[in-house]
């Protein structure tokens, strides 16, 4: 089978010799609480992006402003889930530490995670320590239980596993008992223990809903996943939150890697060159970013030279809304 390395090589070479402009303004979630995250197909590691390309810094990474409060975070941010489910100590675990390394050297700050995916909070803790990067990061985690009793004693263990006594973002995971959660979220906001508040989903069916409580609620944040074959958010949901000022996190850019195999056979759009993007997975991401709601899209990854990849796509102009719209004809 044709992996991510082999479409990202042909397109990169294709594009090759292109400087990224600055951008101006711009994961995989897991299924509902009843069901198990399947283990996903382990992909190949893509190359980084063309040499010819500077690679993302804090000074060329685009950001955005979250509208609550008008601080600004970098539009590539990070996700945990499946990525960082590692033994600590173990080979992955060491590669995480390269790939974290890239993430905050290239400007990278958002890392979203949640109890809900196996020990990645305990490895992203461990990561932020041993790295020194705690003070960079804006630790995005969430509320993933039934009752404010077991809320409590998670996020008590939330705190244990990150090393830490506060986070950046506190959300309501997949809207699983939301009203006890964003009320539990809301005490801890005033607290002083985290700075802001969201709700999550990963499906397109549950974006009614989700707009329905966000209107009501006026979170700080939500998530919610967009890509190139399922733009259902910005139909209604985006818009929603513009409105409301509320920022938008991305999450399942990649549509869990399928959007890969669906290009493998595929070149990259000869406008792909005048944007400055040399793979398909950049593409995708700043597919994501490019739509004025949008804050920060996640992607997952454990490996340095994607994740150099990926934060290649904060650091050009975005897609045109004609661009968009051919790629969601494209992937229809």
């Amino acid at each position: 089978m044709s992996s991510r390395r082999d479409f990202l090589t042909t397109s990169t070479m294709a594009a090759a010799g292109l400087a990224l402009g600055p951008l101006a303004g711009c994961r995989r979630e897991s299924p509902p609480p009843s069901a198990t995250e399947p283990t996903p197909a382990a992909p190949v590691p893509p190359p980084a992006a063309s040499a010819t390309v500077p690679p993302a810094t804090p000074a060329n990474l685009g950001t955005r402003a979250i509208p609550a409060t008008g601080e600004k975070i970098p539009v590539i941010g990070a996700g945990t889930s499946g990525s960082y489910e590692v033994p600590l100590g173990s080979p992955e675990f060491k590669q995480l530490e390269q790939a974290i390394r890239v993430f905050f050297e290239g400007g990278g700050r958002v890392v979203d995670t949640s109890p809900n995916y196996s020990n990645a909070e305990e490895v992203l803790g461990a990561l932020l320590a041993g790295g020194g990067w705690r003070d960079r990061c804006f630790i995005a985690t969430k509320l993933a239980a039934d009752d404010r009793a077991a809320m409590e004693a998670q996020w008590a263990e939330s705190q244990r596993r990150l090393r830490t006594e506060r986070v950046e973002l506190l959300q309501v995971h997949n809207l699983r008992a939301w009203k006890i959660a964003l009320r539990y979220a809301r005490e801890l906001k005033e607290r002083g223990l985290t700075k802001y508040v969201g709700l999550t989903h990963y499906q397109g069916d549950s974006h009614a809903e989700l707009e329905r409580i966000m209107r009501s609620e006026k979170p700080d944040f939500i998530q919610i996943n967009y890509a190139v074959n399922a733009p259902e958010a910005a139909h209604s949901l985006f818009p929603a939150a513009q409105e409301l000022g509320v920022a938008v996190l991305v999450n399942r850019a990649f549509d869990d890697g399928k959007l890969f195999t669906a290009v493998r056979d595929r070149p990259l759009p000869g406008w792909a060159a005048e944007v400055g993007i040399t793979s398909w997975a950049q593409l995708f991401l700043r597919f994501a970013i490019s739509h004025p709601a949008v804050t920060a899209v996640i992607p997952a990854t454990g490996k340095p030279d994607r994740q150099a990849d990926n934060l290649a796509a904060g650091t050009g102009s975005p897609l045109s809304p004609a661009q968009q719209a051919e790629l969601v004809r494209a992937f229809a």
